[in-house]
């Protein structure tokens, strides 16, 4: 049974290309969501003006991973104590942001955010927040690892992530 869950962790770029390669996940779609705009673009949720922040929608099979597996690979795939911030990416648009769809995903994500405290120093800043909306990222954005491999933010920042994380 196909499940889905939003979050953001930076650049979507870098969150959809190691979920596009995690058993289980059927589905990745960038996104926005978390902010008031309706509609946004990309060049206004950079400008940091519309509260959103860049997200994937994962859809995922229930039967074949779990959420809570699903979410420990998200704590993984990103810095979740660096507030408004990854890497060379800054801003309210690249915070670490879960958004539920119910009671149920909320209680996951608080449970994963404490298996991830657990083996970090620093206090985890994830904001855990009810979906209120979600738009889809434009056609570019989509798929951009496996489409734009060569291009250099590619090369320098999504590559060595797969890398570390074995994918």
């Amino acid at each position: 049974m196909a499940e889905e869950i939003v979050f953001g962790g930076g650049c979507f770029w870098c969150i959809e290309a190691v979920f596009q390669r995690i058993p289980g996940i059927v589905h990745v779609e960038s996104g926005y969501a978390g902010g008031q705009k309706p509609n946004p673009t990309y060049r206004e949720v950079c400008s940091g003006t519309t509260g959103h922040a860049e997200v994937v929608r994962v859809t995922y099979e229930a039967d074949q991973i779990k959420l809570a597996d699903v979410l420990d690979r998200f704590f993984m795939a990103h810095d979740p104590t660096t507030l408004n911030r990854q890497g060379a990416d800054t801003g309210t648009q690249y915070r670490s942001i879960i958004l539920f769809a119910d009671a149920s995903q909320k209680a996951e994500a608080e449970a994963a955010i404490g298996r991830a405290q657990a083996r970090l120093k620093d206090p985890i800043v994830t904001e855990v927040v009810p979906l209120t909306s979600y738009f889809a990222a434009e056609k570019y954005h989509q798929n951009y690892y496996n489409d734009n491999g060569e291009a250099g933010y590619c090369q320098y920042v999504i590559a060595p992530k797969l890398k570390k994380l074995g994918l």
